[in-house]
């Protein structure tokens, strides 16, 4: 048995990493995928809650001349729609499996319960939490963060299409500098797309890292559970 570094993590997935190559919706090739390197580490006993973002289905921030509140909510819808199709991948390869929402749909899922969630992940449950923090301002990153100071994650598993946290966006400057280490002051200070800045201050605030790193390459996720050091470590050390 591999000794893991982390027992309990929070996963963040972006709602374009389930899109794949499509841009938009949910490639079910790639959730599949993920649900595969999901069940590796829960089968290493590793415990797992997951935030899923929206953006492959509805930005609020695209509302154009929309309420901005009204946009919000939809975007909440979005992460719904997501979670459960995480939800149905993972139950396919054999993980059970529960979404919590932030706003209560019970014919759908369960209500956010902390210490219900906690259970959950006792069980060798993977929790997926929907519905962000179920107010409008608030991002799926801060959902994250907070869900995670909640369930006492040891760290934050941020997935996404680069392999790490840059000086600039790499897709578009060659110079582009990969950072390995940053602490959580520096990411606000240096104003660095990692998470925003309401986030990234709950994360200073309850000592939790966050890791960075690519999910393009199979086995990333294990990687990161192992301790090994593939893309951005932020931290307060």
């Amino acid at each position: 048995m591999e000794s893991v570094k982390y027992k309990r993590i929070m996963l963040k997935l972006s709602g374009e990493a389930l899109a794949g190559e499509k841009g938009y919706g949910v490639d079910f090739e790639v959730a599949k995928r993920i649900a595969e390197e999901i069940k590796e580490i829960i089968d290493m006993g590793v415990e797992i809650g997951a935030v899923v973002g929206g953006g492959n289905i509805w930005r609020g921030r695209d509302g154009g001349e929309m309420d901005r509140v009204t946009a919000d909510h939809m975007g909440m819808l979005a992460t719904c729609i997501n979670a459960l199709a995480l939800q149905d991948s993972l139950e396919a390869v054999g993980v059970h499996t529960r979404v919590q929402t932030a706003i209560e749909m019970r014919q759908v899922a369960e209500p956010y319960i902390r210490r219900k969630a906690i259970r959950h992940l006792e069980k060798g449950r993977v929790v997926i939490f929907a519905a962000g923090t179920g107010n409008p301002y608030f991002s799926t990153d801060t959902a994250a963060s907070l869900r995670a100071a909640e369930i006492e994650a040891e760290a934050i598993l941020l997935a996404k299409k680069v392999d790490g946290v840059y000086d600039k966006d790499p897709n578009k400057f060659t110079d582009a500098k990969k950072f390995v280490n940053l602490s959580h002051l520096e990411v606000i200070k240096q104003g660095l797309q990692v998470m925003d800045s309401t986030a990234s201050s709950l994360c200073m605030d309850n000592n939790i890292p966050i890791i960075v790193f690519g999910l393009d390459k199979p086995g990333n996720i294990k990687k990161v559970v192992l301790g090994e050091n593939i893309g951005t470590t932020v931290s307060n050390q």
